[in-house]
């Protein structure tokens, strides 16, 4: 990767990671999921309004590691006015992306959160909100979910 991109990506992350947006309780809501990650020590609160199969607003509460952080705040950018569907999908390519290099070209800005995939041990804080993410769009049970399982 040329070195230049690589710093602009890395100053996108610390951005995100120092001032993540849409970092507040959302109420009224209509979905809540609670993530772990006990490894790193991220937690995190997921809030999303849904109306007609649409996600209205989505935001965020917690704490963890610039990666982390960086990533929930930029998948909350990437969701929001977004379909339940298309949600879900952009869930699937971003946990390609992450797991495999791999990358489809809706990924736009998400794709420079690629480079985690060289460091196994943040993998699991890159995915923990798009993991809770996928779980409350599926299953919304109200179970809490970890990275520990």
């Amino acid at each position: 990767m040329n070195p230049e991109l690589k710093q602009l990506y890395q100053e996108l992350i610390m951005d995100h990671g120092r001032q993540p947006r849409n970092f507040h309780k959302l109420s009224p809501c209509t979905h809540v999921q609670q993530a772990d990650n006990p490894l790193c020590g991220d937690q995190l609160t997921l809030y999303l309004d849904i109306k007609n199969g649409v996600v209205q607003d989505i935001a965020f509460q917690g704490h963890g590691c610039a990666i982390s952080m960086a990533s929930t705040s930029m998948m909350t950018q990437a969701i929001k006015g977004k379909s339940v569907e298309a949600a879900l999908t952009l869930f699937k390519q971003f946990h390609e992306l992450i797991m495999s290099g791999e990358s489809s070209e809706n990924m736009g800005r998400l794709i420079v959160l690629s480079g985690v995939k060289a460091f196994p041990m943040r993998v699991k804080c890159a995915t923990l909100a798009w993991h809770a993410l996928e779980h409350v769009l599926s299953a919304n049970d109200g179970q809490a979910i970890t990275t520990e399982y």
